[in-house]
């Protein structure tokens, strides 16, 4: 039978204080979807639901005393029965304190059924508070409401409870001091605030606060429990100061979770303590519930446990990427034909890297090794214009996109607005010099090494096999601009990598390691050491975004052809080479086809797909990575359109 359409009567007959604590438990969890589930008709305007059916359960209680003396045992025996101090000290919190463990938990209680055969009272309140709206009508219940309720609790002693919360305290200030005292927390503590060891006292304090609690000494529990509460505030400070020490020094969220989970039992030990301490404690504990039961709910969501861990780790992955992005934006003419000429060397190279793609393919790996050699291949390639201090344009985007979010910020004045549609102007000529620079020196480069092996061979490097194939894949009609957006992507992908492996680089002080470590000064010497610090920690991040890319280019496809996934990639460099080497193959004559200015027009395309996903998914992350929200976008969106009116070139040119 539907639990929601029981009888009252047929509930209350149910109800036997002898059943197994199993089939107690079960009646207490149809009791209660029974109160929440009461049909319109009963509802009154504004109230909810399942105070309606409460105190119409309460009337029915109070004229027939048999069913509340059954009623009353029931709930008191199952108290009796069942470890009340799990509900007050564990409900909410991990086990261990790492947020992977706290994931498979949650994993755990989504997919897999309870059961009401245990002594666990935490388990059984899960099962009882099934629903987000317990919450509100809980906290609904009225002074009076509350009073009549004690009727339902004349079974259980009046200082039960009493006892099973001193004892979670108990648990809860334990817990506090190991994770206070543990070295990951306690050496990234403000210095200051730990240094008169308020972890350290916390256990004596509270057993000060118990003995004149169990004693019922009134004149030594107000001050015993003032400075336990003083205690409280100060482990609470110092537990704090843990972030900012994160945000300076690279994030974990393993930590930030041990941050809040020891946060969220401190605030546990004031509400306990409030219920213990209060000349209303039923109200208290009405309320304590209420919280229980939204942590409850708030535990069952993945979504809520990744969101607030990693939006930190976020936010320091689009920092770092911010800060490697301001080198990619420029904002003078100078700084504008350094673009170009550095954007004309990475396009050198890639020329280099387009000719040896086509080697690889004509050696006949196998599909996966194929993917792995070219994906050395670019790798390669991208590291070698990274530390000649060239650029290759499409990887512009991704890092440029948390710097100018960061600009986003002050767009609540009108001089903020300029600012930022100053920054988009920067970023679009930055983007237009890259790729310029890029293919032009990518496609002559291409083309003259065609010309020379036709001089020095007599056929040219790449064949007209090679050469169809390259105009039949590049064709507008086809799937190229598909995988140009998928390739955007991986673009994004690549820098997200690098601002985490950075990121992870800071947080272990690896810079420090090499510039300290006895055994690597010793090979070294002090000052070499202290140099290959400097150089990896300005370079890691680099390192890590052109390996990615490159090895993610070249594997991704092939592991794709392996699940049935037909993915290739089109970055516009290596396209326009390809398209190149085409022309080399079949003669200038090529130029004046319709497949040759289909492939030029989807090369256009490919590079407008590259920049603009990639930065799109950038801006997203770096956006949201900051909280901030485009309350006035038609503004923004108005005041860029009045820039495109007014000087049009400064997108392409920077002004004299």
């Amino acid at each position: 039978m539907n639990t929601a359409n029981w009888d009252l009567t047929a509930l209350l007959n149910a109800a036997d204080p002898q059943a197994p604590l199993a089939e107690r438990n079960l009646w207490l969890v149809r009791l209660l979807e029974w109160l929440r589930h009461a049909p319109r008709d009963e509802a009154a305007a504004g109230t909810p639901k399942a105070i309606v059916r409460l105190k119409h359960l309460l009337n029915v209680l109070e004229r027939h005393p048999e069913h509340a003396w059954a009623f009353a045992n029931v709930i008191g025996g199952v108290w009796n029965d069942v470890d009340a101090v799990s509900l007050f000290a564990e409900v909410g919190f991990a086990p261990r304190m790492a947020l992977w463990n706290e994931f498979l938990g949650r994993l755990r209680r989504r997919l897999l059924p309870g059961t009401t055969d245990t002594r666990d009272l935490a388990a059984l309140f899960e099962l009882l508070f099934g629903s987000e709206s317990d919450e509100d009508w809980i906290a609904a219940i009225d002074d009076e409401l509350l009073a009549r309720l004690s009727l339902l609790f004349s079974a259980t002693p009046d200082d039960g409870w009493r006892i099973e919360a001193r004892a979670a305290i108990t648990v809860l200030v334990s817990h506090v001091h190991a994770a206070g005292l543990s070295g990951a927390l306690r050496v990234r503590m403000d210095e200051q605030l730990v240094q008169d060891k308020p972890f350290h006292q916390l256990p004596a304090a509270w057993e000060a606060v118990e003995r004149a609690m169990t004693a019922g000494d009134a004149a030594a529990l107000s001050p015993a429990t003032q400075y336990l509460r003083a205690l409280l505030d100060r482990c609470r400070t110092a537990a704090l100061t843990v972030p900012e020490h994160l945000e300076a020094h690279g994030v974990s969220v393993d930590l930030m979770f041990s941050v809040e989970q020891l946060t969220a039992r401190l605030d546990r030990i004031e509400a306990l303590l409030a219920c213990l301490l209060s000349d209303e404690p039923q109200r208290e504990l009405l309320r304590l519930v209420a919280g229980l039961v939204r942590v409850v709910h708030e535990r069952r969501s993945l979504r809520t446990l990744f969101a607030r861990h990693y939006s930190l780790l976020a936010r320091k992955v689009a920092e770092r990427s911010a800060e490697t992005g301001e080198h990619y934006i420029t904002r003078n003419r100078d700084e504008y034909r350094d673009m170009l000429r550095r954007a004309a060397g990475g396009g050198a190279v890639i020329a280099g890297t387009t000719l040896l793609k086509f080697l690889i393919a004509m050696l006949g790996f196998t599909a996966f090794w194929g993917g792995f050699w070219a994906g050395v291949n670019y790798a390669a390639s991208f590291v070698v214009i990274h530390l000649l201090h060239w650029t290759v344009a499409t990887k512009q985007p991704a890092m440029t996109a948390p710097a100018m979010a960061d600009k986003l910020q002050h767009i609540d004045r009108d001089e903020g607005v300029e600012g930022f549609v100053d920054e988009v102007t920067h970023l679009v000529r930055s983007q237009v010099a890259g790729i310029i620079g890029n293919l032009a020196l990518a496609a002559p480069l291409v083309l003259a090494v065609q010309g020379l092996c036709w001089l020095a061979f007599g056929a040219p490097l790449v064949g007209e096999k090679e050469a169809l194939y390259v105009l039949k894949s590049l064709n507008l009609l086809g799937p190229s601009l598909l995988f140009a957006a998928f390739t955007g992507t991986l673009l994004f992908a690549s820098s997200l990598i690098a601002g985490w492996v950075e990121n992870w680089f800071v947080f272990h002080r690896l810079d420090s390691a090499i510039a300290w470590n006895p055994r690597i000064v010793g090979v070294l010497g002090r000052s070499r050491a202290q140099k290959w610090s400097r150089w990896w920690r300005a370079n890691i991040s680099g390192l890590t975004a052109n390996i990615s890319l490159g090895l993610m280019l070249g594997v991704v496809p092939a592991l794709g052809g392996f699940f049935g996934l037909g993915l290739e990639v089109r970055h516009v460099t290596l396209a326009t080479g390809q398209l190149a080497a085409a022309v080399g193959a079949l003669g200038v004559g090529v130029m004046a086809t319709w497949a040759f200015w289909s492939c030029v027009i989807c090369i256009a395309g490919i590079g407008m797909l590259n920049v603009g996903v990639s930065f799109f998914c950038a801006f997203k992350v770096a956006m949201r990575s900051r909280g901030i929200r485009l309350a006035d976008r038609r503004r923004v969106y108005a005041a860029i359109r009045s820039r495109l009116r007014r000087a049009p070139i400064s997108f392409l040119v920077p002004p004299r």
